[in-house]
C-alpha cells in the first residue's frame, strides 16, 4: 500500500512540473496530472459539506474557504506554468465567463428582489397547483432564484394554517427552483454558461421542451393528488388558527417588470448583434456586444435600486448576503476549474481519459445516457453550474457541433444539470434558500437525507422515464 501511495504521489509531482514555455492562456492541459484537480474538488466539497457539518463557521468564513482553494491552485500554477500562461488563463475565465455570469445573476437578483406580492390566498390544492405552475413558467424568465424568491413567501402564507404543508415546499423546490428553469439561459446558471460558450439563446427552449413538459405533466398532477389527500386529512381535524387571513393579492414594484424585459432584450442583443469589434486583453478576445450587454444589465439593476420603494424590498426581506455569497464562492470555483477544463480539453491525451471513455461508446460516439446521469448525479451533490462546464468540455466543448450533430448529448448534459439539481438541498442555489425561508416560517422541513427520500421516491422514477423516452 505504501508503494502505491508513493507511486501516485510521484506521478502527481511529475505532472505538476513545467514543460516547455507556454503561451499566454495555454497552461498545457495534456501534460497536467490529477493533482491539479485537487483545489476544484476541495472547493466543491467545501460548498457541499460546509453548510451541513459546520454551519456557523461556514456562514462567517465561506469567502476565506474560497480564497484558500483558489490560492492553492494559483500559487503552483504561476510557479510551474509561468506568469503569462497563468494570467491569460485567469483573464479568459474572468472576462469571458465569471464576470458575465455574476453580472446576470446580480441583475436578476436585484430586479426580482424589487417585486413583492402581498395579501394571502387560501392554500387549497387547486390554488397551490396554480402557483406551482406559474412559478415553473416564471423560472425560465426571471431565473430559478428570482421565481423562488418572488413566490415562496406567498405560497407559505397560503398554507400556514395547514398541518400538512411540507410537501408543498418540496414540490416547489422540484418545479420552481429547478425544473422550470430549463428553457432559457436566464433560467438556470448552467444554461447561461452554455450561452457564454456559444449555445444559442433559444436552443434549450426547443430541445428541452419535450423533456421539461414531460416532467411538469407528471409532477403537477401528482402534486395535486397528494395535496388533495393531505388537504382532506386536514379537514378531518380541528382547524388551526390562520396567522395570515385571506385577503386580496397586490403586486408591488411593478417598475421592475419592464426591467426584467430589458434583461431579456440585452441577452438577445448580445446573441444577435455582431459588430465585429473585439478588444484584445492579454490574448483574451472580448467582443463589444458582450461588453454592451453587461453594461446594460448593470444599468437595469441600478435603475431597479433607484426606482423601487425601500419598503417593497423590506417586505421581501431583501439583503445582499445571498448574491455576495454566490459571487465569492463562484470566484473560487471559476479559478479552481481552470486546470480541470484544460485537462478535459486534452481529451484522451489528458488525465481524464478514463472519464472520456466512460461517457463514450467503443466506436467513439457519445453515450447520452451516461452524460445525462453522470451530469445529473454530480449536479445533485456539487453545484450544477461547474458540473455542466465539466461535461460540456468532456463532450468536445464546441457549441456549434453540440447544437447540431451532438444535439442529444447537449440536451442530456443540460437536462441532467438542471433537472437533477433538485435531488438535494445543495444541487442548486435556490434550494437551500427556499429551505431556510420555509424553516424560518416554522415549516417542519425534512433533513438533508429526509429531503433525498422525497426526491428519490418522486424524481428518480421521472428521470428514469425521461432516459428511456428522450436520451437513448
Amino acid at each position: 500500500m505504501a508503494k502505491w501511495w508513493k507511486a501516485l504521489a510521484g506521478a502527481g509531482v511529475i505532472s505538476l512540473l513545467p514543460g516547455a514555455a507556454l503561451a499566454a492562456g495555454d497552461i498545457g492541459g495534456a501534460t497536467m496530472g490529477p493533482l491539479w484537480a485537487l483545489p476544484f474538488a476541495g472547493m466543491l466539497l467545501s460548498i457541499a459539506l460546509g453548510p451541513i457539518l459546520f454551519h456557523h463557521l461556514w456562514e462567517l468564513h465561506y469567502g476565506k474557504f474560497a480564497a484558500f482553494w483558489a490560492l492553492l491552485l494559483l500559487v503552483p500554477l504561476v510557479t510551474l506554468r509561468g506568469f503569462d500562461a497563468s494570467l491569460g488563463a485567469v483573464l479568459h475565465t474572468a472576462l469571458l465567463e465569471y464576470l458575465p455570469f455574476i453580472i446576470l445573476l446580480f441583475a436578476l437578483f436585484t430586479i426580482a428582489g424589487g417585486i413583492l406580492i402581498t395579501g394571502n390566498l387560501h392554500g387549497s390544492p387547486a390554488t397551490n397547483t396554480v402557483i406551482l405552475a406559474i412559478g415553473t413558467v416564471m423560472a425560465s424568465i426571471v431565473g430559478t432564484t428570482g421565481a423562488s424568491m418572488i413566490l415562496i413567501r406567498p405560497l407559505l402564507r397560503a398554507n400556514d394554517n395547514r398541518r400538512h404543508n411540507v410537501h408543498v415546499v418540496v414540490f416547489f423546490i422540484f418545479l420552481v427552483s429547478n425544473i422550470g428553469g430549463s428553457l432559457t439561459p436566464l433560467g438556470d446558471p448552467p444554461l447561461f454558461l452554455g450561452f457564454l460558450r456559444g449555445v444559442d439563446f433559444f436552443w434549450t427552449t426547443w430541445h428541452l421542451l419535450p423533456e421539461t413538459g414531460f416532467a411538469v405533466v407528471v409532477l403537477l398532477p401528482l402534486f395535486y393528488a397528494l395535496d388533495s389527500y393531505l388537504y382532506s386529512k386536514d379537514d378531518s381535524l380541528p382547524s388551526l388558527k390562520d396567522p395570515t387571513p385571506d385577503r386580496n393579492l397586490k403586486l408591488w414594484g411593478k417598475v421592475n417588470i419592464p426591467l426584467l424585459a430589458g434583461v431579456i432584450a440585452a441577452i438577445l442583443l448580445s446573441a444577435n448583434w455582431k459588430p465585429g469589434i473585439v478588444f484584445d486583453i492579454h490574448g483574451v478576445h472580448v467582443e463589444l456586444q458582450n461588453l454592451v450587454r453587461d453594461v446594460i444589465l448593470l444599468g437595469l439593476a441600478g435603475l431597479s435600486l433607484v426606482l423601487t420603494p425601500k419598503q417593497v424590498r423590506a417586505g421581501n426581506e431583501f439583503s445582499w448576503g445571498p448574491i455576495l455569497e454566490v459571487a465569492k464562492l463562484f470566484a473560487g470555483i471559476f479559478i479552481c476549474i481552470i486546470p480541470v477544463l484544460a485537462m478535459l480539453q486534452a481529451g484522451r491525451e489528458g488525465a481524464f481519459s478514463s472519464l472520456v471513455a466512460l461517457v463514450n461508446h467503443p466506436d467513439g460516439s457519445h453515450n447520452t445516457v451516461a452524460y445525462f446521469w453522470l451530469t445529473g448525479l454530480l449536479s445533485s451533490f456539487l453545484d450544477n453550474a461547474p458540473t455542466y462546464l465539466v461535461f460540456f468540455e468532456l463532450a468536445g466543448g464546441n457549441a456549434k457541433e453540440l447544437m447540431t450533430t451532438g444535439a442529444l448529448t447537449l440536451a442530456a448534459i443540460s437536462g441532467g444539470a438542471v433537472f437533477m439539481g433538485a435531488n438535494t438541498y445543495i444541487g442548486n442555489a435556490p434550494n437551500f434558500m427556499v429551505y431556510a425561508i420555509a424553516k424560518d416560517r416554522k415549516v417542519a422541513m425534512p433533513s438533508f437525507f429526509g429531503y433525498m427520500l422525497w426526491s428519490g421516491a418522486i424524481l428518480i422514477p421521472v428521470f428514469i422515464l425521461q432516459t428511456f423516452l428522450f436520451f437513448r
